[in-house]
């Protein structure tokens, strides 16, 4: 089918390759593996996702619905900030509900029924190359850190959480770090059920030491006598979509400025956070040029890519890695149009999901 611009395309075949590798893990290991729901909801190809993962992790009331409606299997509920409203729902829906202080486990642990609760550690390491998410940064409000405080607290906690990571490439930094929670939390672990360790670990990547990363979980997993969990989200769909594009006018300045039918501010947000380029495949060829958004603001670029010809209104392009932080953070500023949603599926077919409208548009405000 011919597909309308601007569009993010999910590719099953790049998509199974990840998952492929995560169950690799897992079995190796002995760990499960949630999806971040925070990363990448794409619930459309949620019935292939569960064949290898085991359920989901979420970090709002919505994402636990989601995760519990659509996807299934074992579902992880944490918030920051539970509102005490969200709690006894949350608790319904989540197999598992995980609080961010030793203040909220307190004061609302009571609404919560019979669900297994958890509390999020913060062992004060890290591995971020941004400040903006590392949530050991100095006067964190990620988790609590005090063994002393948190021991207080021990009876009322079957598990944990523990997300220090952030496009982590190194299983020795990773060791590292789980050698300081460890001899910090050691003694508090060796009490309790189950154990997550979160995401931002690149596992999928190539290249990446899977079996030794599987050898040291089961080896963690073994002294502690916990169930480990992993919460993959760019490491399950890293390289799974990309954004289709269509050159709308080429302007002529000190560079060429192809302009595009799609906006990094609002369909690739993740991108302009923290100031990196877009990817387009292959890359090369004699003629470069910057491509930029459709909206007013300055800085609505993508980044400088070469071609092998100039380009022309009417040309398409496909923007690489749309799947991870993108569609869950797309916005409707300038009210420029919301990307459709399509799925490639495994057989080559490709399936229209959704499209967006005016009256979506219209309706996300009042």
């Amino acid at each position: 089918m011919s597909l309308p611009t601007p569009c993010y395309l999910i590719d099953e075949t790049r998509l199974r390759t990840n998952l492929e590798t995560i169950a690799r893990l897992r079995e190796r290991s002995g760990a499960k593996a949630l999806l971040a729901l925070k990363c990448f909801a794409g619930w459309s190809v949620f019935p292939l996702m569960r064949e290898y993962l085991d359920g989901t992790t979420s970090s709002s009331l919505n994402e636990v619905r989601l995760g519990h409606e659509k996807f299934g299997g074992e579902t992880h509920g944490y918030s920051v900030a539970w509102a005490p409203g969200e709690v006894t729902e949350a608790a319904r829906l989540a197999d598992k509900l995980i609080f961010n202080s030793i203040s909220q486990l307190k004061r609302l642990s009571n609404l919560c029924g019979k669900t297994p609760l958890g509390l999020r550690l913060n062992p004060g390491v890290s591995n971020s190359p941004y400040l903006l998410a590392d949530p050991a940064r100095p006067n964190s409000r990620l988790g609590e850190s005090d063994p002393a405080r948190i021991e207080q607290v021990a009876d009322l906690i079957s598990g944990v959480m523990i997300h220090n990571n952030c496009e982590n490439r190194s299983l020795e930094q990773f060791s590292g770090m789980l050698d300081r929670i460890e001899r910090t939390f050691g003694p508090l672990l060796k009490r309790l059920s189950w154990v997550s360790l979160g995401g931002g670990i690149h596992y999928t990547a190539p290249g990446y030491p899977l079996e030794a990363l599987a050898d040291r979980l089961r080896a963690f997993a073994d002294r502690m006598q916990v169930q480990v969990y992993l919460e993959p989200g760019e490491a399950a769909v890293t390289g799974a979509a990309t954004l289709e594009v269509t050159v709308l006018d080429v302007l002529e300045r000190a560079k060429p400025i192809a302009i595009i039918d799609a906006s990094i501010e609002a369909h690739m947000l993740d991108l302009l956070t923290y100031e990196l380029p877009a990817r387009v495949l292959p890359d090369e060829g004699p003629w470069r040029c910057q491509l930029a958004g459709n909206t007013c603001l300055a800085g609505d670029i993508f980044g400088e890519f070469s071609f092998p010809h100039p380009l022309r209104p009417g040309d398409r392009i496909s923007l690489q890695d749309a799947a991870g932080y993108t569609m869950v953070k797309k916005n409707w500023f300038n009210g420029v149009p919301m990307p459709a949603i399509a799925v490639r599926r495994l057989d080559g077919r490709i399936e229209m999901q959704r499209r967006f409208g005016y009256e979506d548009y219209r309706d996300s405000l009042s």
